[in-house]
């Protein structure tokens, strides 16, 4: 019999344990039905205000030899408009990514999906390139905390937090969500980075620095992964440079129960989710796992 590669994150149950991260392909509904049916377990929207958001001029986004970089400013059409826009899905498992600066900004943002069918809300705490809010967010505690109770407080659906590396101590974000109820951790978001053009002297990005993704970041990915799983007991969505199904084993083995790809949809189009999901299948007939929750955490164990 093959292996069962449905997962659950808390109370979010996936038939698959990939997801599209935040960013990526995340503004159309339409294609949300196709990379649900290529493969995705779930669809994380792009990150939406309580108002539409321009974000940065061009250049916003460069590759480099092996990922990344981008600062497009979480451009969005704002929550009312993305509400109306998702409000004829029935069937295809949508997480709505949700940014802001104050506990309004959150909660008039759910409001407007109180009717929507959704599995649940990613908080965006940890946006490295906008200023107010993802990690100035996420790096203040309390604001964290006042967050998380209210959106738990209004919300009906499961709500995850997606946490990244600041200037502050990112165990304590986690803790602080932990203790303020939310039920899932996403680990991790882009890391601070830029890039100059050498004969111009100028950066390649017009904000100058931006967030840095793909296989680089995997290594920390990995770890705080690892450190979260090992600190709390919270389930957790791996994300950061996974681009093959040797990526996703190991943030499962790691602690992760799910994982969300994102640049490398990129790179490998909508095929990803299948490839890295009959990749993971092969490898627990292999390794005689019969469900992913075996695998969750095992490098812990060592």
């Amino acid at each position: 019999m093959s292996p069962d590669i449905s997962t659950s994150v808390g109370p979010i149950v996936l038939e698959r344990p990939t997801m599209l991260a935040s960013g990526i392909l995340g503004i159309s509904l339409d294609v949300f039905g196709r990379l649900y049916k290529e493969g995705a377990g779930a669809l994380v929207t792009k990150s939406l205000s309580k108002e539409p958001w321009d974000g940065y001029p061009n250049p916003t986004i460069i590759g480099l030899a092996n990922g990344y970089l981008n600062a497009v400013g979480l451009s969005n059409p704002g929550a009312p408009y993305f509400a109306k826009m998702l409000s004829s899905n029935q069937t295809i498992p949508i997480i709505v990514s949700l940014v802001g600066s104050i506990p309004e900004d959150f909660t008039f943002m759910i409001k407007q999906f109180e009717n929507v069918k959704i599995l649940g809300y990613e908080l965006n705490l940890s946006c490295p390139h906008v200023e107010k809010v993802g990690l100035e967010v996420g790096d203040d505690p309390e604001l964290v905390r006042t967050i998380i109770k209210s959106v738990k407080k209004e919300s009906k659906v499961p709500v995850i937090a997606k946490v990244g590396l600041g200037s502050s101590d990112y165990l304590k974000t986690v803790s602080t969500a932990c203790e303020s109820g939310i039920d899932g951790i996403t680990a991790i978001n882009t890391l601070r980075a830029m890039a100059i053009d050498v004969e111009t002297g100028r950066p390649f990005l017009s904000h100058k620095i931006g967030g840095l993704s793909g296989p680089p970041i995997k290594p920390v990915a990995v770890r705080c992964v690892y450190e979260i799983s090992s600190k709390f007991d919270i389930p957790i969505i791996g994300c950061g440079g996974i681009s093959r199904w040797e990526d996703a084993v190991e943030f499962l083995l790691a602690g992760a129960s799910a994982v969300q790809i994102g640049s490398a949809v990129g790179e490998k189009w909508t095929g990803v989710f299948s490839e890295i999901n009959n990749g993971i299948s092969k490898y627990m007939e292999r390794k005689n796992f019969t469900k992913i929750k075996e695998m969750v955490g095992i490098a812990k164990k060592f």
